[in-house]
């Protein structure tokens, strides 16, 4: 009987010279977040008028720093509401390294990805408007190792809504729980400073 080869046993010598694509973030980005790799997804979740999304595009226009950055924007699309978004945050600064995706189905966006020079960086909004349950996601995240994926979900309380969310926070690299314009990160890599997203916002939210 022909006996299946294994190929994920990795030796200490391999562990420890392995070089991995880290983001040299700084500032308050290496405050909050440490520096991450380009690689695996992160969480970001919190209750719809706290500031979930403008941290988002704040998140991505950064990310442009270190690779192309395609935000889907499943329920928004491309209406009014994202293009002031786009303004609030200085995106055409940034026009020629990130790609608004209006409403693109995950199917889709799976074929966009397998492209030459496809997006390194892939927002998600939201992760309930995908159809995806945790299989899917795992497939998509296991599919394109060497991409960064940025899942945005809706809150219930202070938890991500739903399972699949709920799934996703346990298995993400960097986790954002967004409250009055202020985000707050568990981050493997490091970090763990609060983010604030909009000083005023946030000062009349907390008071400090």
């Amino acid at each position: 009987m022909k006996v299946k080869e294994l190929n994920r046993a990795v030796s200490v010598t391999e562990l420890m010279t392995t070089r991995h694509r880290c983001m040299e973030f700084e500032g308050k980005w290496l405050d909050s977040f440490g520096k991450p790799e380009l690689t695996g997804s992160w969480l970001i979740w919190g209750n719809s008028g706290n500031g979930k999304t403008r941290f988002a595009l704040q998140l991505c226009k950064y990310l442009t720093n270190f690779g192309r950055v395609a935000y889907n924007s499943l329920e928004e699309g491309a209406g009014r509401s994202m293009q002031a978004a786009f303004s609030e945050v200085g995106m055409d600064d940034v026009k020629r390294r990130i790609v608004l995706l209006d409403q693109e189905p995950i199917s889709e966006l799976i074929e966009r990805l397998k492209r030459r020079k496809s997006p390194d960086i892939i927002a998600i909004d939201s992760i309930q408007y995908t159809g995806m349950n945790y299989a899917d996601y795992k497939a998509l995240r296991n599919g394109f190792r060497g991409k960064l994926f940025l899942l945005i979900s809706h809150a219930a309380g202070t938890q991500p809504a739903g399972r699949v969310a709920t799934s996703i926070r346990f298995d993400a690299f960097v986790k954002v729980r967004v409250e009055g314009y202020r985000a707050f990160p568990v981050s493997r890599y490091g970090g763990g400073d609060p983010f604030t997203i909009w000083d005023e916002g946030a000062f009349q939210y907390w008071g400090t």
